[in-house]
């Protein structure tokens, strides 16, 4: 029999937040930044400074530079090697910081936060005083924003309920308003709805595309980026409105977004705007599943969903895959829950359903005694991380 037995690592910092690479790094609602030995559990280092507010986000470039970002509207770049001090400090933003994500093909740095903006830095031409950077894309109410594992997609989801798919990703070009088609904007379909009608330009008041103006944006305001032969114009937008169980006429706000390590759908924590009802929902790519024809666009169908414990209310909770996709871990009241698609825990493709089922719940950890606010997997061993509000951090390996 196999159990997951829990260690438990004492931060002393609120509301944690979990990045496993070859060390356990613990991002904190103060300054610090604390790192430890996943396998040993031992606290290696703390970086008591590591920005001047909150720090929101951690993500490794390669095995020795990761970045961390903060509500002190900064990024800093660090090397494992030498953590006295930060490699650089990077200013752009202008509100807090809250995610980070990283093309390893082109080296290109990419943050978003509650400036509503999408800033590009170069790390190609990192000096002691920062990076060349640009604005790259903005929208209001912006809430996360990821890159798919092949970087040709960015996904931004919005405290207004909204999805931004940014198609035939071109890092390289900065996006204006009114710099880009929109190809659709419309609600995603269920398994059981694949007919819904689409429409091809204005957005409805309330749109999280940024406009100069009141009206709504059509065809003659866009001009028209160049298109590959044979393909469709790069950093096409679509504008989605996911669909969530139970949220049809209340609104939502899509809180936490993660992709499938394979690229083949997303997954939505998403939360009603009464904040009494919290729903963790998948979202397949129509365009990219191989088990599926390739369609003209990457409309997302909702394929699975699961009602959460909603406490905590008010609080984000991130959830996340598991390395080879076929589990999530989701905060579940003072635990985390794993769930599959189906209780072997087989592949996406293999349990796509007709209709959207629900996800099933393959067990649950409970070993905090505050809520759970985030949870990680580790890429290269058997653990699971969990953080509480009260800065406790849980780690799960299997016991034979």
């Amino acid at each position: 029999m196999v159990t997951l037995q829990p260690s438990f690592l004492l931060t002393n910092c609120k509301i944690p937040l979990l990045l496993f690479r070859s060390v356990l790094t613990v991002a904190c609602e103060q300054t610090e930044v604390l790192l430890f030995d996943p396998i040993s559990s031992k606290h290696i280092k703390t970086l008591s400074e590591a920005h001047e507010d909150c720090v929101n986000n951690i993500r490794f470039l390669d095995n020795r530079l990761f970045a961390t970002c903060s509500d002190d509207t900064t990024i800093a770049l660090w090397d494992l090697r030498k953590l006295n001090t930060k490699v650089c400090t990077l200013h752009g933003h202008t509100s807090w910081v809250k995610n980070i994500e990283y093309d390893t093909n082109t080296r290109l740095l990419v943050t978003s936060g509650f400036d509503g903006n999408v800033i590009i830095w170069d790390t190609n031409r990192c000096t002691e005083e920062g990076c060349p950077h640009k604005k790259f894309f903005h929208t209001r109410f912006l809430m996360r924003m990821r890159l798919t594992p092949d970087c040709s997609k960015m996904l931004i989801s919005t405290s207004s309920g909204y999805l931004l798919i940014l198609h035939d990703l071109d890092l390289t070009k900065s996006l204006e308003v009114g710099s880009y088609p929109i190809l659709r904007a419309r609600r995603t379909t269920s398994s059981s709805d694949t007919t819904a009608t689409s429409s091809s330009g204005p957005r409805a008041v309330g749109s999280p595309c940024h406009q100069n103006d009141s009206s709504p944006l059509s065809e003659k305001h866009m001009s028209r980026p160049s298109q590959r032969e044979g393909g469709s114009p790069r950093n096409s937008l679509e504008v989605l409105t996911p669909e969530v169980p139970g949220e049809r006429d209340r609104g939502n706000c899509i809180t936490s977004l993660q992709l499938h390590p394979k690229g083949w759908a997303t997954l939505l924590r998403c939360s009603s705007n009464t904040d009494d009802q919290e729903w963790t929902c998948v979202y397949e790519f129509q365009e990219g599943a191989p088990v599926r024809p390739v369609s003209p666009r990457c409309s997302l169908r909702l394929t699975h969903c699961i009602e959460e414990a909603n406490v905590g209310r008010g609080y984000i909770k991130e959830l996340c895959f598991s390395p080879d996709g076929r589990m999530i871990s989701s905060p579940h009241g003072y635990g985390i829950r794993l769930l599959g698609f189906d209780m072997q825990c087989s592949e996406l493709v293999d349990c796509l359903p007709k209709e959207a089922g629900p996800l099933q719940e393959i067990r649950s950890l409970y070993s905090h005694k505050d809520v759970v606010l985030t949870t990680k997997f580790s890429p290269t061993h058997c653990q699971i991380a969990s953080g509480c509000l009260s800065g406790h951090v849980s780690l799960y390996q299997p016991k034979f």
